[in-house]
């Protein structure tokens, strides 16, 4: 039996493509294992598919003063021990690593113990985990071409692997599930797995003029809900959705979106007019900035800084978006985008010895 090991954590972002490529490799013969931190929101998610799953200590980089900057890199050293551990348990054939820092242990006993490992890079330039992990690296795919001359003659452009099931939502059963009707337009505001605060606040400031003309769902990511809101017609507001979230997305005509480069080609694959929201350089290395930029130039989303957000310039933004909608769709439509699925699962098939 082939085997598979696969890591990835912290965000959904990080998680998601591992899961659209679950279907691919189980039909190509593969036994996938998970290896991810012990508390991460990937443990629910792949516990949840039946992957059999493999927590570890890990670490973070934090770009603001914490305690934990002194502790988490013995909590590295400890995910290193384990993830070695278990990868003389499992003998996996290769290793697909996602990125988030869960993964740089996982990558690493993968290296010392000879297993071929390819990583996956989404965004425009490659994060931490990712630039750790590239000395241990087989291959590295890649979601941008320019991101190929960073990957040190190492990359190759597959684009992102999109879950299949995103494709066969319905409109009528994602209003059904939230309560709304077809009279009016739908906005579906997604902040992130994590959410995203100032983006919250900025769609509850407008709230009032959206609601009418439009309906709203809010993704607002885990706590963040705001109970004060509960009620209001036309508007539904949740943490998080997985299940659903293709009729959602089916539900929609425009989204407002942060710009994680996961969830910006799930709204290029699905064709939805989209705003986005990058998430700033103070709170970030900027990748979602280079990625709406990106996808600004090419026609596929018009982009709004988190600096520049007023509950003017946001509604006028969100109206202008709603006049044009049929212009992006067409845009998007003309796009070329390949089956990252197919290629990154011949990618990793390649590495198994016959």
């Amino acid at each position: 039996m082939k085997k598979i090991v696969l890591t990835g954590g912290g965000t959904a972002g990080h998680v998601t493509p591992n899961i659209a490529l679950l279907p691919s490799l189980k039909e190509a013969g593969f036994e996938v294992y998970y290896i991810g931190s012990k508390e991460g929101i990937e443990k629910q998610l792949i516990e949840n598919l039946g992957i059999p799953y493999y927590g570890i200590s890990s670490g973070k980089l934090r770009r603001y003063f914490s305690w934990k900057n002194f502790t988490d890199p013995f909590r590295v050293l400890k995910g290193c021990r384990e993830a070695k551990k278990i990868m003389k348990e499992l003998k996996p054939d290769v290793v697909f690593s996602k990125g988030g820092f869960v993964t740089v242990p996982v990558v690493r006993a993968a290296g010392k113990c000879k297993v071929p490992v390819v990583c996956h890079e989404s965004d425009m330039t490659p994060g931490l985990a990712n630039r750790i992990g590239m000395r241990y690296a087989t291959k590295i795919c890649c979601n941008f071409p320019e991101t190929l001359p960073k990957l040190k003659g190492k990359g190759i452009h597959t684009g992102t692997p999109i879950r299949q099931e995103l494709f066969t939502g319905s409109r009528e059963a994602g209003l059904s599930f939230v309560g709304l009707s077809a009279d009016k337009p739908v906005i579906l505001v997604v902040g992130g797995s994590t959410g995203a605060l100032r983006v919250n606040e900025a769609v509850r400031g407008i709230l009032p003029e959206l609601l009418k003309e439009y309906q709203v769902i809010h993704l607002c990511g885990k706590g963040k809900t705001d109970p004060s809101f509960d009620g209001t017609p036309g508007y539904v507001q949740m943490e998080y959705c997985d299940k659903e979230m293709k009729d959602l997305f089916a539900a929609a005509d425009i989204v407002i979106s942060r710009a994680g480069a996961n969830a910006i080609c799930e709204l290029l694959a699905l064709r939805k007019p989209n705003l986005l929201i990058p998430l700033s350089a103070e709170a970030s290395r900027g990748d979602q900035i280079l990625n709406a930029a990106s996808f600004e130039k090419q026609g596929f989303s018009m982009v709004l800084q988190e600096e520049e957000i007023t509950k003017e310039k946001l509604l006028g933004k969100v109206q202008e978006l709603f006049a044009k909608k049929d212009e992006y769709t067409k845009t998007m439509s003309e796009s070329e985008t390949g089956d990252a699925v197919k290629t990154i699962v011949g990618l990793l098939n390649g590495f198994v010895k016959q």
